[in-house]
């Protein structure tokens, strides 16, 4: 913190280009002895100038309405130097007339926190993530646009209330149709990426306090949609006439048998698929959503999928191993697929992964660590998304700790027979 620093405010004059009777008043901060200007968007006439005094001569009503001014404006200088010192921040020429125009930190808006964040992140996250960002500033901005009349709000008038009062914003939000356009986790998901981008601020030391502080997120949890081993031989069994229908039955049914993402699936090239320690096929790949390497032991009936398709491989020169379609459009052959077979479940290309997790792996008694390693997640609790114990493999379970009761029972009972003495 500085204490011997040298601090002084004038006021001085420049020629006006426009006019050669009319001097443009500017104010002089020097720190130290180096110098910061400021132009006060004033004139004065020549003659009314005193240069010794720095100010305006005369008596009339405009002079004295301008010498007010210019005695304002060296108050606010001196306000602004004594805020910064008391902040324990550096005093310089510069500062001081940051924080006099409102361009320094604490005069940071909304919109600076949320442009500075998605300039930086832009390169950082993956494109979808992004996107949903975007989303979030749209909501963000018509939210003061249509709630607060304003176009921007500075970050420290943020506020518990102002969380609150957008959330409600974005609960009661209806699309053309007067449809509400969130459920309760949406409205979660625009306060969570919110709440991230205002860390940020607190971390740039652009706001002192944060309105999320005593703020709760709220999500539901939901049971994940997967496919039962009934359900998976359903669709397996089936064959459909529309080649359309076989290739994404077909995908999906990859997806189910590797725990693969639809964009990983997507991404999925020849070259992928090497021979693994025990010299059968792997899939040694990245996420593309988290970049974490994953390393997938291809089971038969994935394999078969790939033999399958290899003349497509072949043909994009082992560019991609299946042919996937659009996200959009697999979603609308996936209903129709589950209508077909019977199935009353809302089936998406993401139900795959759970079925991988729920059905294929952890129902069959591959641990949990294991699952989590072949989902590519860096922490077991995402992993505990996906995974249900299903009641059949409780069942199992318990038939198995009731057949080590009844041996161990068995076993005690000849090591302790009763011996029977003859008369």
């Amino acid at each position: 913190m500085q204490t011997n620093s040298t601090f002084s405010v004038i006021f001085f004059t420049r020629k006006s280009s426009s006019s050669l009777s009319k001097l443009l008043i500017y104010a002089r901060i020097t720190v130290d002895g180096k110098r910061s200007e400021i132009s006060l968007k004033r004139s004065v006439l020549v003659n009314d100038w005193d240069i010794n005094k720095a100010r305006c001569r005369g008596n009339t009503s405009k002079i004295r309405f301008l010498n007010a001014y210019l005695d304002e404006v060296h108050s606010k200088l001196l306000d602004c130097q004594k805020q910064i010192f008391s902040e324990g921040k550096m005093v310089t020429a510069n500062s001081i007339k940051a924080r006099y125009l409102g361009e320094d930190e604490n005069h940071k808006t909304l919109r600076d926190i949320v442009e500075y964040h998605n300039s930086n992140m832009i390169e950082v996250l993956k494109f979808g993530t992004m996107k949903n960002y975007y989303t979030t500033e749209k909501y963000l901005y018509k939210f003061l646009d249509n709630e607060l009349k304003a176009s921007d709000i500075y970050l420290k008038q943020l506020n518990h209330r102002f969380i609150c009062d957008f959330e409600i914003f974005l609960r009661n939000n209806k699309n053309s149709k007067n449809e509400l356009t969130l459920t309760n986790n949406g409205v979660m998901k625009h306060l969570e990426r919110l709440k991230k981008i205002i860390n940020l601020a607190c971390k740039l030391e652009w706001i002192n306090k944060n309105p999320f502080q005593l703020f709760q997120l709220k999500f539901k949890k939901f049971d994940r949609q997967y496919l039962s081993e009934r359900e998976l031989e359903l669709i397996e069994s089936t064959f459909f006439k529309k080649e359309g229908l076989e290739r994404v039955k077909d995908c999906f049914l990859f997806s189910c048998y590797t725990g693969l993402s639809y964009v990983d699936v997507k991404m999925l090239k020849s070259n992928h698929i090497t021979r693994g320690i025990d010299n059968n096929y792997w899939i040694f790949t990245k996420r593309e959503k988290t970049n974490e390497t994953v390393k997938i032991p291809i089971l038969p009936k994935a394999l078969e999928i790939i033999k399958k398709y290899k003349a497509f491989s072949k043909h994009n020169n082992g560019e991609k191993v299946l042919p996937l379609y659009s996200n959009q459009k697999i979603n609308v052959y996936l209903k129709e697929i589950a209508k077909d077979c019977g199935i009353h479940k809302n089936l998406t290309f993401h139900v795959a992964r759970h079925t991988f997790a729920t059905t294929v792996m952890l129902s069959n008694g591959v641990p949990i660590e294991t699952v989590s390693k072949l989902l590519g997640h860096t922490k077991l609790s995402t992993t505990q998304i996906y995974a249900r114990v299903v009641e059949t493999k409780i069942s199992e379970d318990i038939q198995n700790l009731l057949i080590r009761f009844k041996t161990k029972k068995e076993k005690y009972q000849a090591v302790n027979k009763p011996i029977i003495l003859k008369a």
